[in-house]
């Protein structure tokens, strides 16, 4: 099983963008992600620290993303 790699969010969804995800709105910490054709929003932390592994691991499975595929769009 491929390790969760420590990022902030700004790179979380740097990558997500590659896959498609466009930032619909940002309220204070949080930035809230649209996909065309998806019918739900990702709702990424973008904090100054890292996002926790568990937190990071629940949005990939959101996306519908495995982690080995996520890392390849770091």
């Amino acid at each position: 099983m491929t390790k969760i790699p420590d990022i902030t969010g700004k790179k979380a969804i740097r990558a997500f963008q590659k896959n498609g995800w466009n930032i619909k709105s940002q309220k204070g910490s949080h930035a809230k992600l649209e996909k065309p054709g998806v019918n739900h929003f990702l709702i990424v932390p973008v904090h100054a620290t890292t996002i926790p592994k568990g937190t990071l691991s629940s949005i990939i499975k959101d996306a519908g993303l495995t982690i080995e595929e996520f890392i390849d769009l770091l």
